[in-house]
């Protein structure tokens, strides 16, 4: 850190200040003295390395995105809504116990009815807590009986934590044989899925949910239904 901040301050130092041969001590001098004459210089310096550093940052979530793309829309082990053959796939990264992941889901289901040209790939990523993560297991387990969807509406519906109790009352209201779902919820697509997810968030930067993947854009965090479609937008004007 240090070294970097020497060097984003040289950078803001008159040109004449640093164009001859200089040690590290005169270095230092130069810009302790800068420094004192303009205090401010320390703020762009910091700005400075957070913009380096969040340029970096863009550039190798985009290198991430162009090799990862592939998997992430076609992933089989990831369930999906909407239309198979879509031109327009959203992956959307949630968890079942986060208030802004339930508050997007409506918005997303309201995508799905009003465009039938896409699709929403899942990706469960539960941070949230043991109960999250037995609700994931639970939805992705469903799939093996052909329920997926409506686990999921059930447990994005559902009121307070998705807890064990709540999650496998669900489970029984919606005709799914629970003993069945228990097993299922241990098995290797399940921890392969869940691990995938986790790792993927990683490499694109992602530290909270809901987070989607629309196109070209990174988007973290719940936004409106208007600039989900805007970014719906941008994905087919790119194409």
């Amino acid at each position: 850190m240090r070294k970097l901040l020497a060097a984003s301050l040289m950078t803001l130092l008159p040109f004449g200040a640093v164009a001859q041969t200089v040690s590290d001590e005169d270095i230092k001098a130069l810009a302790l003295e800068a420094i004192r004459e303009n205090p401010q210089i320390i703020m762009e310096a910091i700005a400075l390395i957070e913009e380096q550093r969040n340029a970096a940052q863009a550039a190798a979530q985009a290198e991430t995105l162009l090799r990862q793309r592939a998997f992430l829309e076609n992933d089989p082990n990831a369930p999906f809504v909407g239309n198979p053959d879509a031109g327009t796939v959203i992956v959307e990264f949630f968890d079942y116990n986060c208030p802004y992941c339930k508050r997007a889901a409506g918005d997303v289901k309201a995508l799905l009815a009003a465009d039938d040209d896409l699709r929403v790939v899942y990706r469960e990523w539960p941070i949230l807590g043991e109960g999250s993560v037995l609700a994931s297991r639970a939805a992705l387990a469903a799939r093996n009986q052909g329920k997926y969807e409506e686990m999921h509406w059930g447990l994005m519906e559902m009121r307070g934590r998705a807890e064990e109790a709540s999650i496998l009352a669900l489970a029984r209201s919606i005709g799914l044989d629970v003993d069945q779902l228990r097993e299922d919820m241990q098995s290797d697509d399940v921890n392969s899925h869940i691990a995938a997810s986790e790792q993927l968030a990683q490499n694109l930067g992602f530290t909270g949910t809901p987070a989607f993947v629309i196109g070209d854009a990174l988007v973290p965090g719940a936004i409106p239904l208007a600039e989900l479609q805007q970014y719906i937008a941008q994905a087919r004007s790119a194409e």
